[in-house]
Formats: structure tokens, C-alpha cells, sequence
């Protein structure tokens, strides 16, 4: 019955998609920086946005859940929702929504995949994050959906970990998301061993401005370039090799700062602006060490924590890799004996509460004492805020499609 389900299901989803695919056009600018190694993503769902920057050299676009929430904010799915409502109707209302969600998600991917002819990164419902057989569920779905295209983002908690272990291991081509730190991108490697793998290289920049610290310059290129070594040394013992994205360019400036990294996700709008300011003669920075201007309120905080990574973390992930804990909290329990419970901290409903309140950019007073005594780092801190900030937009989205529902007539 479940088969037969999920079979109608995405029959629903790729049915009528009429969009236009966008003839390529080649472009010596950006052949000047895939020349460096770089593979070029855009990072949007907007369709227009994404056809104003799309060029034969650009092979992927990336949507999370705050890009597919501005979609479907537009109302451009409001007529699709009650289609979808007759499939799921069956289901309890909880599940109906988050079911939606989900192909709403993978609709939009099917679209962009169609129009563009590239890879799309597809995210997961946040209510999955921390639950791992909904994370192998979702995920060997998308997979269904369009095999040769979808990527799935599995995010940085202890079991999103587990999970995209095991769909890597059935062969669902994995982007794992959420990652601020060489250090955590080290042990995603080795335990998760994704296809790709991030550094959301602004917010690292804008933590240390926002809170006075520093000026922000060149913390989150470091994480990235660091992270680059690592990813490539440690990938080389896996079967396939895993992929570094220096995610979510803030400046086009770092078109340049970080050209030579395996991958870059490019808001349409810094995609842009380099096009317009820079050169084009671009050359490979892999290995390159920036300054990071640090005011002395930094002192105690670890900022360091970004891009260095201690033997510690290279033993924890590979004794994970010999033996893979069957639930997050048995993963937790061994990073804490490992000495490295500020990777996976525990938090309590009143922090958790802060975080989402705080949004993207955590309030380093908030912080500051757990941080210095070692129970939490900077890059888990960012963690932790992204995807409650991703939990916010997800909710925005869940919160149309359950209106919609009852503009229907349905209880929900």
C-alpha cells in the first residue's frame, strides 16, 4: 500500500512540467575561474533570477529551505496544494503538512532541474534533522524523484551524521549542510563521507563584525581554504571523493579570495556584481592563510576553532568511521568522552528558545560564558542558530500550505 502510495505520489509531482530549457551561452569570465578547479552553483530558486546568470559553465543550483520559503510565498504552488491534498488526505494532518512540504520541495526542484539542466541540491524538512529514519526516508525519495539531478542536503546534527551515512551507502548523492568549521567538515568526511560538504563562510565574517570582535575579514575564507586541505587529504581514503563548497558568497570579492576551491554557491546577485568589477584573470588560492583582524573582547573565544583541526577530531572521526553509533545521543555521548563536547553540545529548552530568537547571527554576550569554559564553540554556536533559522522559514512554508488546507474546507 506504501509503495503503491509513493508511486502516485510522484507520479503527481513531474506531472506537466512545461518548463522552457535555457539554452546554454558560454562565458570566458567564468571558463577563466572554473579553470581554477572551481565548479560554479548558483544558489537560489528563483527562476528568473537564476536564467539572468546562467551560463554553459555553471552545472548545479542550490535551494534550501528559506530560498524554497520565498518561492512558494509568491502563491506560484497555492493551485497545486489542493492536488496534493487528495493524495495525502489519509495521512494525520501533522503528516499531511510535512508531506506537502515535500512535494512542494521536490516539485520546484523538478522544475529548475528541467529548465537548467544541472544538479539541484534539494533540503530536507527540518523536522527531520534530528531524526534519522526520516532522513533516510526523505532522502531515498528525492532520490526516486530524479536519480541523475537531485542532491539531498542532510544538515550538521549527530543524526543527520547517521543518516546520510547510510544513504550514501545506497548510493543517494549527498550535500551536507550547515558546517561552519574545517574541523567539522574533517569529521563529516570521515563519517559521512557526502559527495559534498559546506562552509557558510559569511556568517563567520559576520558573527565576528556583528559582535564587535573584529572586522570580520578574512575568518570565513580561512575556514574554507582550510577546510579545502582537509576535505582532499582525508576524502582520499573513501571510495568517492567528497567535494568542498565555499557556500552563500557575501562579496564578489571572494570570487577571487577562494578561487580554486572544488565548489562555490553563488547568490545571482554576487554572481553578478563579479561579473561587472572583476578581471576574470583569476589564479588558485588553495593553501593560502588570510589575516584575521581580532579585537582583544575575541580573547578566550576560540575564534581559531573556524579552521584549525586538532588530532583529536582526525581520531574521534575515524573511530566513528570503525564503528557507527546507532542513535545521535549514543554519537553525543562519544564526542563528550572524546573531549569534544563542544562539537555536539547538549542544550537546554531555555538556550534553544535564545538561539531562535537571536536568528542567524548569534549575540555573543549570550554565549560568551559557555564558550570560554569550553562547553561550546563558535562554529557550533553557528551551527545550531542556522538551523533554527532554517526551522523559522520552514514554518513560514508549513504555515501556507496549512491555510490553504483550510481554505479547502479540511481540518487541520
Amino acid at each position: 500500500m506504501k509503495h503503491v502510495y509513493q508511486e502516485k505520489l510522484a507520479a503527481f509531482i513531474r506531472s506537466d512540467i512545461n518548463d522552457s530549457p535555457v539554452p546554454p551561452r558560454y562565458d570566458p569570465f567564468w571558463q577563466a575561474l572554473h579553470s581554477t578547479g572551481t565548479e560554479l552553483w548558483l544558489d537560489t530558486g528563483d527562476m528568473d533570477e537564476a536564467e539572468a546568470n546562467w551560463t554553459a559553465e555553471m552545472t548545479a543550483l542550490t535551494t534550501n529551505n528559506t530560498l524554497i520559503n520565498n518561492e512558494i510565498q509568491k502563491g506560484i504552488y497555492d493551485g497545486f496544494v489542493p492536488g496534493a491534498l487528495e493524495i495525502v488526505q489519509d495521512l494525520p494532518s501533522g503528516e499531511q503538512v510535512k508531506e506537502i512540504a515535500f512535494i512542494l520541495n521536490a516539485r520546484h526542484g523538478l522544475r529548475l532541474a528541467k529548465k537548467f539542466g544541472g544538479m539541484v541540491s534539494v533540503e530536507l524538512h527540518t523536522d527531520t534533522a534530528y531524526d534519522i529514519d526520516a532522513i533516510v526516508s526523505y532522502g531515498l525519495r528525492y532520490r526516486e524523484l530524479c536519480p541523475e539531478q537531485f542532491i539531498v542536503k542532510v544538515p550538521y546534527t549527530p543524526e543527520g551524521l547517521i543518516g546520510a551515512r547510510r544513504l550514501r551507502e545506497q548510493g543517494v548523492r549527498i550535500n551536507f549542510t550547515l558546517e561552519f568549521s574545517a574541523r567539522q567538515n574533517a569529521l563529516v568526511t570521515l563519517v559521512a563521507r557526502p559527495d559534498y560538504l559546506n562552509v557558510f563562510l559569511g556568517r563567520i565574517g559576520a558573527f565576528i563584525a556583528d559582535n564587535g570582535i573584529g572586522d570580520g575579514t578574512g575568518a570565513g575564507e580561512n575556514a574554507v581554504l582550510h577546510s579545502q586541505t582537509w576535505v582532499t587529504r582525508l576524502s582520499a581514503e573513501n571510495r568517492w571523493k567528497t567535494r568542498q563548497i565555499a557556500a552563500s558568497l557575501r562579496n564578489y570579492t571572494q570570487l577571487e579570495l577562494l578561487a580554486g576551491t572544488d565548489v562555490f554557491t553563488m547568490p545571482p546577485k554576487v554572481a553578478a556584481a563579479g561579473r561587472k568589477q572583476l578581471t576574470g584573470l583569476f589564479d588558485s588560492r588553495i593553501g593560502r592563510h588570510y589575516d584575521v583582524p581580532l579585537s582583544s573582547d575575541a580573547a578566550g573565544l576560540a575564534i581559531e576553532k573556524f579552521w584549525e583541526v586538532p588530532r583529536e577530531v582526525i581520531d574521534f572521526g575515524r573511530s566513528l568511521n570503525r564503528q557507527m553509533p546507532s542513535t545521535g545521543e549514543q554519537l553525543v555521548a562519544r564526542a563528550h568522552e572524546a573531549g569534544l563536547g563542544d562539537m555536539f553540545p547538549r542544550m537546554s529548552s531555555e538556550e534553544n528558545e535564545r538561539i531562535a530568537a537571536e536568528s542567524k547571527i548569534p549575540v555573543l554576550s549570550s554565549w560568551r560564558e559557555r564558550i570560554v569554559s569550553g562547553e561550546l564553540a563558535p562554529d557550533t554556536l553557528l551551527t545550531l542558530a542556522g538551523i533554527a533559522s532554517f526551522t523559522a522559514d520552514q514554518r513560514q512554508l508549513d504555515d501556507r500550505i496549512r491555510g490553504i488546507i483550510k481554505s479547502e474546507g479540511r481540518k487541520v
